[in-house]
């Protein structure tokens, strides 16, 4: 399970969100048992993009040594 306020790693896109695969958002909500997520993605001003429920399966944690990376929103 990961814990609330983590950073995670969206596995695939959510087009109708504007997030791709490797986007990194925060958690703020663990659903029980730890099945889902709500997630938070913002932009580099801190403005709220999308807040998502994701299954566990589709985020996974970020590693150690993995480096963020900034990109434009499509739109």
């Amino acid at each position: 399970m990961i814990p609330e306020h983590s950073l995670i790693v969206l596995n695939h896109d959510l087009p109708d969100h504007e997030l791709h695969a490797g986007d990194v958002g925060a958690v703020v909500h663990v659903y029980p048992e730890g099945d889902a997520y709500e997630v938070e993605f913002v932009d580099g001003d801190g403005t709220t993009i999308a807040l998502v429920t994701l299954a566990d399966r589709e985020v996974r944690p970020i590693g150690p040594g993995e480096l963020l990376h900034a990109r434009r929103r499509d739109g």
